[in-house]
């Protein structure tokens, strides 16, 4: 049978008000549509529903058994789509969100704790991961959102960008290119080179740049974790290029960051299913990184380590 929730809720205003008028009244239609809808559900299941005089219509049985159970019926459904709305709205509840170890490292404590200050009630879950492990995790629904470095194979996603960065160039303090001030990559022809694999959203980029510039350069290490990379270069195995956010340096080390020229930047991306919408919680978790990472761009702005390095020369 094809009739509408329009149809049920104008006949049961009608069996409630016993009048096509006063019907048309409470739910702001005419007489005649409220006539019209009526005459189209009798038809549309077969049987006569009221009796019509000049002055009311009257139930007829099987009009009295429909409207007692439609009323049951249209008000457990508003209450139903009323509980639904309530959750949608509910900054409450767990957010899983997913993130490669340096974004996990230095992006997302702030955000961890920006959104316990604002939002106390909603749970954030970070799941540390390789950037293919986090992609993974946000196609298969696992995770309500996920961070990433762009560039990525992603029709079927909803990305933002949120946060671009320079790669720098990590060296020993004793290293001559750290009394440099800006290191141009060419430098780096045929040095020996610690890099992280291709687990790594970076490493593609690095690799492009690389490439692009003409520069060979030897891969002597390729790390897992980019906290290896540190002590890798200070043990002198070799120099390193990493990205802005993986600063601060460790503390007492013998290392520096110097700028590479030209500027090679990455964009972090907000990542999520695409044609899913996000709860209300993961939605006020989203807007959180994203303001976090405003904050990031906004602090470093005046740091000569941030700044371009042609507007430099210029002054």
């Amino acid at each position: 049978m094809n009739y509408s929730l329009r149809q049920l809720k104008i006949f049961v205003a009608v069996a409630q008000a016993g009048s096509f008028s006063r019907a048309g009244e409470r739910i702001g239609l005419s007489q005649s549509a409220v006539s019209h809808s009526v005459k189209e559900l009798e038809n549309e299941i077969g049987v006569r529903l009221l009796d019509r005089t000049t002055r009311e219509v009257v139930l007829t049985d099987a009009g009295q058994q429909l409207a007692g159970r439609l009323e049951r019926l249209l008000e457990e459904l508003n209450s139903t789509l009323l509980d639904a709305r309530s959750v949608g709205h509910l900054l409450s509840g767990t957010v899983r969100v997913a993130a490669s170890q340096t974004i996990s490292a230095h992006l997302i404590p702030q955000c961890i704790a920006a959104a316990t200050e604002e939002h106390p009630s909603i749970r954030f879950v970070l799941h540390d991961r390789p950037q293919q492990w986090v992609l993974q995790s946000i196609r298969q629904g696992e995770v309500d959102f996920g961070i990433v470095i762009d560039p990525i194979q992603a029709s079927d996603l909803d990305c933002e960008a949120v946060l671009s960065e320079p790669f720098l160039l990590l060296c020993r303090t004793d290293h001559p290119l750290a009394a440099e001030r800006c290191v141009p990559w060419q430098a780096l022809q045929k040095t020996d080179l610690v890099l992280q694999d291709y687990a790594s959203g970076s490493r593609p980029l690095i690799d492009d740049a690389l490439q692009r510039m003409g520069i060979k350069a030897n891969i002597v290490q390729q790390i897992g974790h980019p906290a290896t990379l540190f002590p890798m270069v200070e043990a002198g195995i070799g120099l390193s290029v990493l990205p802005a956010l993986a600063l601060p340096l460790p503390e007492g080390s013998l290392l520096t960051v110097r700028r590479l020229t030209p500027v090679v930047d990455r964009q972090l991306m907000l990542v999520r299913r695409k044609n899913r919408s996000l709860s209300s919680a993961a939605e006020a978790i989203w807007q959180v990184i994203h303001q976090q990472a405003q904050r990031l761009t906004e602090a470093r702005r005046g740091d000569a380590l941030f700044s371009d390095p042609e507007e430099d020369s210029q002054d």
